[in-house]
């Protein structure tokens, strides 16, 4: 099979499928093949930009050269719980790390250049409150669900707050349970 005859089948088969699936798969081959990610040159010779980041997140074969500083300048956390919460989303997707001990959260954070917390094990236990993050085993812990999409919203504040508040089940005291229970 020659070249040409190559690019027709893949291209015969990559029309078949949805641009976001086109876009997966291409990015699977190239991983697959062991190639550098390359953007498409437009016809004016510049480069195309890359997808935005939250498109990357959500691929499995995203970039993971960003730097923790500039990960953080894109998210733009602005409290200690957003910033740890930001941390745990880079060890767990940059650093295939995804449990983690507070002094970690707290290397990360020195190495991102950011100011020290003044507190470190606070911000991890609320961040932990708020139900960013959940205990792992030997006293680690990990990245939620939850706080993984707080994250991915970020910088859209309003977005990634109104993710979390739909995200978390709402709990019933137990007056209200015992109420149910007297009426049936």
């Amino acid at each position: 099979m020659d070249d040409v005859e190559a690019l027709s089948t893949i291209v015969g088969v990559l029309k078949q499928l949805e641009p976001t699936v086109q876009n997966r798969v291409l990015q699977s081959v190239q991983a697959f093949l062991g190639l550098p990610a390359q953007h498409p040159a437009s016809s004016h010779g510049t480069e195309v930009s890359p997808p935005s980041r939250a498109a990357a997140d959500r691929d499995f074969s995203y970039d993971r050269t960003l730097s923790p500083k500039q990960f953080l300048r894109d998210k733009h956390p602005v409290t200690d719980v957003e910033r740890v919460t930001c941390l745990a989303y880079y060890l767990a997707h940059y650093r295939d790390s995804p449990h983690f001990k507070t002094v970690d959260i707290s290397s990360l954070n020195t190495e991102a250049a950011q100011p020290k917390f003044s507190n470190a094990s606070v911000a991890v236990d609320n961040a932990r409150g708020l139900g960013y993050l959940v205990a792992a085993t030997k006293g680690n812990k990990q990245i939620s669900a939850a706080g993984e999409k707080f994250v991915e919203l970020l910088p859209d504040r309003d977005a990634a707050s109104e993710a979390i508040r739909t995200f978390r089940p709402r709990r019933s005291n137990k007056k209200q349970k015992l109420n149910r229970a007297d009426q049936s």
